[in-house]
């Protein structure tokens, strides 16, 4: 993917992080307006590097509606396999990547754990257009359950064109305990696994409303989403 430029990443990061666009909303081309108009008052940058940086967010601009329309940047639940295997041993038609991205999460229902997972994915998802963000509860997926080996939850694998790069057990080598972490770490996480462009959370990105429950909770329920079959 080509490399932007510091500025151009910053105001598209700010964007998506606030106020993930939505590519139908009527106030869509007013966005890109209003980001076009940062660059253009940017009286710092020479006028032939303004330029350079307004045609580069145009077309990242134009490329994230693209991603969008094909169900990027949003956290989506596949309740078929065989879906959820042509989705990720598919590559992306833009960009200039050709790669294809997805982390999946195998979840089930009522599994307190899962439901912290869903929340930090839930929160990337639209910051990290280029990526695709899946569940499946490990009840629709038997094949891919055995044939990944997955025996504890919440488990979340990253995939590289159908290939799984990395695997996340539990809330394992995420936070500082194995009983918490914030939305920057499993983001950093999944950049180091390499199914994410770069770092776009804010501060911390706080940890995932459901987790103050869990942490609650967990001592009656220590091993309750440990095994599950």
């Amino acid at each position: 993917m080509q490399s932007l430029d510091p500025t151009v990443a910053s105001i598209l990061d700010k964007t998506t992080t606030n106020t993930p666009p939505n590519p139908s909303s009527s106030s869509s081309s007013e966005d890109e307006d209003t980001l076009i108009s940062l660059l253009e008052n940017d009286t710092h940058a020479l006028s032939s590097f303004r330029e350079q940086r307004l045609q580069q967010l145009h077309t990242e601009l134009s490329r994230a509606k693209e991603m969008r329309n094909q169900e990027y940047g949003i956290y989506s639940e596949i309740k078929d396999e065989k879906i959820l295997m042509d989705i990720i041993t598919t590559k992306t038609t833009t960009g200039s990547s050709k790669e294809g991205w997805a982390v999946v999460h195998f979840f089930k229902d009522g599994f307190e754990r899962c439901g912290v997972m869903d929340g930090g994915l839930e929160n990337l998802a639209p910051k990290h257009f280029d990526t695709r963000f899946l569940r499946i509860n490990v009840e629709n997926a038997p094949f891919l359950v055995t044939k990944l080996k997955i025996q504890v939850l919440p488990c979340v694998l990253a995939f590289v064109n159908g290939i799984s790069v990395d695997r996340i057990v539990g809330f394992e080598g995420l936070g500082y305990s194995e009983d918490s972490f914030t939305v920057r770490d499993l983001e950093a996480r999944l950049i180091r696994a390499g199914v994410l462009v770069r770092a776009k959370t804010i501060g911390d990105g706080g940890m995932p409303k459901s987790l103050r429950h869990v942490k609650k909770e967990e001592k009656q329920h220590d091993s309750e989403d440990d095994d599950w079959d």
